[in-house]
């Protein structure tokens, strides 16, 4: 059999602290090629939870988490006890500037109650309003020092602001989010090294689409990003790859599409699982690192697929 040889690696970076600690990447080969490669640490898969009430979830979510999710700090801890992802995602909708728009201050507070109440590593996003996440992130950083956190994310939009708490003044991770593209996703990367970020606290975040949503764009993207690492040995692409598949997945029809007015749809529940999992899996198959998603089946079935492919 022909064996395919590469130069390069993907770098390994860890985040969280003590037993729980994960680590991401490590593989010098493309995805699940064992006999080409070694060193591959397995795909990790964090479960979403929100600083404020799920409105608009689910009612099945909604009813698992009816006890717990008005308090952030008692979800966390109810997620990690029964469910037990590899990590947690803690997603700042509430600071919004075009929702609720809660102070820096009162989110760095959340964050550091969640981060001291759980043991498994936090991965902390924001608003996906870019101005206001460089000053949350700034107040969050400093909030969780000495944990270790993975920031979603850097753009080329606050990279300056993200990068210089989150990776330099505190020691956290940098998650440097691009849109789909490879040129974007090394040329932020060359950014934030030239801002002093190591490339051991660099995760990317490439870009996201549910399936059948353009998601095969993702797919090429993220195949030319391992084959120019691997293949070309460049090292400004060497990160390993986080995917917050929850953040679109359950914003397309298929998944938010009431049961009456698709009924062949059948239940709003399995589909968005369906849809989730589907954009999951493939997701890691291609290579992802880490995924996050939102219902606990789809922890569990792509904690059995990814231990399956391994």
């Amino acid at each position: 059999m022909s064996v395919q040889g590469f130069k390069g690696k993907i770098g390994e970076v860890t985040i969280g602290t003590g037993d729980k600690a994960i680590t991401l990447g490590g593989q010098n080969a493309v995805a699940f090629f064992e006999t080409e490669g070694e060193g591959a640490n397995t795909p990790k898969i964090g479960l979403e939870i929100l600083d404020v009430y799920p409105e608009e979830w689910i009612a099945s979510l909604q009813e698992l988490y009816k006890d717990v999710a008005q308090n952030t700090v008692q979800w966390a801890k109810f997620v990690e006890e029964k469910f037990n992802p590899d990590f947690i995602c803690l997603r700042f909708v509430g600071a919004d500037p075009n929702g609720l728009n809660k102070p820096v201050e009162e989110c760095a507070e959340v964050a550091k109650a969640v981060a001291e109440a759980i043991t498994l590593p936090l991965v902390i996003a924001g608003t996906n309003n870019h101005e206001k996440d460089a000053k949350l992130f700034e107040k969050v950083a400093a909030a969780v020092d000495g944990h270790n956190c993975l920031f979603l994310a850097a753009t080329e939009d606050n990279y300056k602001a993200v990068g210089a708490a989150a990776g330099l003044a505190y020691q956290h991770k940098v998650g440097a989010e691009s849109s789909v593209d490879i040129n974007l996703a090394k040329q932020l990367n060359v950014l934030l090294g030239q801002l002093g970020v190591k490339n051991e606290d660099v995760v990317m975040n490439i870009g996201c689409a549910a399936a059948g949503y353009g998601f095969e764009y993702v797919v090429s993207t993220m195949d030319r990003i391992r084959l120019a690492a691997l293949g070309q040995n460049d090292k400004t692409l060497q990160a390993p790859v986080i995917t917050p598949v929850a953040f679109e997945t359950w914003g397309v029809k298929e998944s938010i599409a009431e049961l009456e007015d698709a009924p062949e749809w059948g239940s709003r529940e399995d589909r968005g699982i369906a849809m989730e999992v589907s954009t999951a899996a493939s997701i890691i198959t291609v290579g992802s690192d880490a995924v996050v998603v939102r219902h606990p089946k789809s922890l569990e079935t792509l904690r059995n697929f990814a231990g399956a492919l391994v």
